[in-house]
C-alpha cells in the first residue's frame, strides 16, 4: 500500500523551518538559498526554454526565495527582472536582494514580454485578502499569458484551509518547501495551485519527529492497499448484504445507481426497498438486485432484519413515505450510510445517529445540517468537517473538490482524486452504494468512508480520461469501480 501523504498547517511548517535552520548550524539564509535554488531547478524542469523571466517578489522571506531564484536564472544567462511589490523588509530578504543586485540583476516595473512569471509575493503567513496594491499585481499576473510558478503557496491562498479571501494567483505549478501544505489540497486552492511539487530542501526525515500532520492525503495509488485478494473459499455471505432504501415516485434512478454501485464495489447481496412503480425498471436494469415494493414500514421491517448495512437516502424524498422509512431505518441497529434526502430529513428532525454511521453530505446539505451558509462552510472545509463530526457523532464525508473524511480519533483525510465532470446529479448516489458495500465487506466506518470516497473519485477520473469530463454520467463509473477494486492476482 502506498502510504498517505502527510499534510501540515502553517504552525507546523514554521516549526519545521526552525528545525531546518538549526540543522543548518543556525544559518537561516542557508535554508533560503536551498529554497531559491530548488525553485530555479523547478523552473528549468518545466520551462527549460523560457529566456525572459519576471520574478514578483514580496517584502518577506518568500520574496527572499524569489531573489535567490532570480540570481540563479541571471547567472544562467536568462533575461531576468525582479518586480518588487515593496522593498525587502526582512534581514534575509535584504541579503538575498543584495546578492541578486551584486550579480548584475535588475529591478523592473512591469511584466512585459515575460515567458515565465515566478510568484514570490507572500508565503504561508498570508491568511487575509491581499491589499489593493498586491491585488492589482495578482490580477496583472493572472491576465498575462505566461505560465506561473508559485513558490511555496500561490499568493492569496490560505495555506491552512485552502480559501481565497481575496485575489489569488493562478499558478501552473506550485513548489512547496519542506512539507506539503494542508490547505492546497481542497476547496478553492485547487483552482489556483496547478501541479503540486515538493522540495524537501535536503532536510532529514528526523526533522518531522514529534510534529504530527494536520491531515492525510490519499491518492488513487493507495487503493490497492484497501482491497486484498479475496480467499478462495469466499462466498456471498461473507461480502455483506446491503439494503438500499429510497426511490420515491420520480426518483427511481437514484436508488438504482446506489444498488448498481454497491454490486460493482463487491457487495455479496443487494436488496432494494422502493416504490412499487419502480420495481419493473429496476429488475430490467439490474437483475442482480433483489427489488422489493415497499409502501410502508410493515414491508420494510423484514428487509431490515435480513440486511447487514443500510444505504439510506437516494431518491427517498421528504414526504410522508420517505419520513416513515427514514425513521424505521434509524430505529434499526444496523450500520448505515446516509445521503441525499436522508440528510435533509436529518437536518429537519434532529434525529440522533450512532458512532458507526456514515454521512456523505455535499456542501449544501452540510450547511443545512450545521444551520449555516454554504459559502461560509466552503471558506473552511476542514473546520466544517470537524463541526459536522462533533454535531452528528459519526464519520463524515464532506464531498466536493478535495473531499474530506472526518472521524473521531483520526486526523482528517483529504481525497486527492476526482474531477469537475463529477458535478452531475446521481454521483452522490453512486458514492452511497460504494461506501455501503465496503461497510458490508467488513470495513470499519472510517476505512469504508476513506476507501469508498477514494474508489469513487478514482473511478470518476478513470472514466473522464476515456472521453472527457463534460458529459460524464454516474453510470460511467460503474465498470471502473470493479476494475479499481480488484488487485491483480499473482
Amino acid at each position: 500500500m502506498h502510504a498517505p501523504l502527510p499534510l501540515f498547517d502553517p504552525a507546523a511548517l514554521r516549526a519545521l523551518e526552525a528545525r531546518g535552520t538549526a540543522l543548518c548550524d543556525g544559518d537561516a539564509f542557508a535554508l533560503m538559498a536551498r529554497a531559491g535554488q530548488a525553485g530555479w531547478r523547478c523552473a528549468l524542469k518545466h520551462w527549460p526554454r523560457a529566456m525572459r523571466i519576471v520574478v514578483a517578489c514580496g517584502p518577506g522571506n518568500n520574496g527572499g526565495d524569489g531573489y535567490v531564484l532570480a540570481r540563479h536564472a541571471h547567472e544562467a544567462g536568462r533575461g531576468v527582472r525582479v518586480l518588487r511589490l515593496a522593498e525587502p523588509a526582512s534581514e534575509l530578504a535584504r541579503r538575498a536582494c543584495a546578492d541578486y543586485l551584486a550579480a548584475g540583476g535588475i529591478i523592473g516595473s512591469e511584466l512585459g514580454d515575460a515567458e515565465l512569471i515566478v510568484d514570490a509575493l507572500f508565503g504561508i503567513g498570508l491568511a487575509r485578502a491581499p491589499d489593493p496594491t498586491a491585488a492589482a499585481l495578482i490580477d496583472a499576473i493572472n491576465a498575462h499569458p505566461a505560465p506561473v510558478l508559485a513558490l511555496d503557496v500561490p499568493t492569496g491562498i490560505d495555506a491552512a484551509i485552502g480559501s481565497a479571501p481575496g485575489a489569488a494567483v493562478d499558478a501552473d505549478c506550485t513548489l512547496q518547501f519542506i512539507a506539503r501544505h494542508r490547505g492546497l489540497r481542497t476547496g478553492t486552492a485547487l483552482d489556483h495551485c496547478g501541479e503540486l511539487e515538493l522540495a524537501a530542501l535536503d532536510l532529514p526525515a528526523s526533522v518531522f519527529d514529534g510534529i504530527a500532520p494536520a491531515a492525510l492525503a490519499f491518492r488513487a495509488d493507495a487503493l490497492a492497499g484497501f482491497f486484498p485478494l479475496r480467499p478462495r473459499d469466499g462466498h456471498k455471505g461473507r461480502n455483506g448484504h446491503v439494503l438500499c432504501i429510497g426511490g420515491e415516485a420520480g426518483s427511481g434512478g437514484a436508488i438504482l445507481l446506489a444498488a448498481q454501485a454497491a454490486l460493482r464495489s463487491g457487495a455479496g447481496l443487494v436488496s432494494v426497498a422502493t416504490r412499487e412503480a419502480h420495481v419493473p425498471a429496476l429488475l430490467a436494469r439490474c437483475p442482480e438486485a433483489m427489488v422489493h415494493a415497499v409502501e410502508g414500514t410493515a414491508e420494510l421491517l423484514p428487509l431490515l432484519d435480513r440486511a447487514d448495512v443500510l444505504a439510506l437516502g437516494p431518491g427517498l424524498g421528504q414526504g410522508e413515505w420517505g419520513r416513515a422509512l427514514f425513521h424505521a431505518a434509524l430505529a434499526c441497529n444496523k450500520p448505515r450510510v446516509l445521503d441525499a434526502d436522508a440528510l435533509n430529513l436529518l437536518a429537519s428532525t434532529g434525529a440522533p445517529l450512532r458512532a458507526d454511521d456514515i454521512v456523505t453530505p455535499h456542501p449544501g446539505e452540510a450547511a443545512r445540517l450545521l444551520g449555516g451558509a454554504t459559502a461560509e462552510l466552503q471558506s473552511d472545509r476542514f473546520a466544517a468537517a470537524v463541526a459536522l463530526q462533533a454535531r452528528l457523532g459519526c464519520t463524515v464525508v464532506l464531498k466536493g473538490a478535495g473531499s474530506i473524511v472526518q472521524a473521531a480519533g483520526h486526523p482528517p483525510v483529504v481525497i486527492c482524486a476526482g474531477n469537475p465532470g463529477m458535478g452531475t446529479g446521481g454521483m452522490g448516489d453512486v458514492l452511497t452504494g460504494v461506501v455501503a458495500a465496503l461497510r458490508g465487506q467488513g470495513f470499519d466506518a472510517h476505512d469504508a468512508a476513506v476507501a469508498g470516497a477514494l474508489l469513487h473519485a478514482a473511478a470518476g477520473d478513470a472514466a473522464a480520461r476515456e472521453d472527457g469530463e463534460r458529459g460524464l454520467l454516474p453510470s460511467d463509473l460503474l465498470p471502473w469501480l470493479r476494475r479499481l477494486a480488484n488487485p491483480v492476482r499473482r
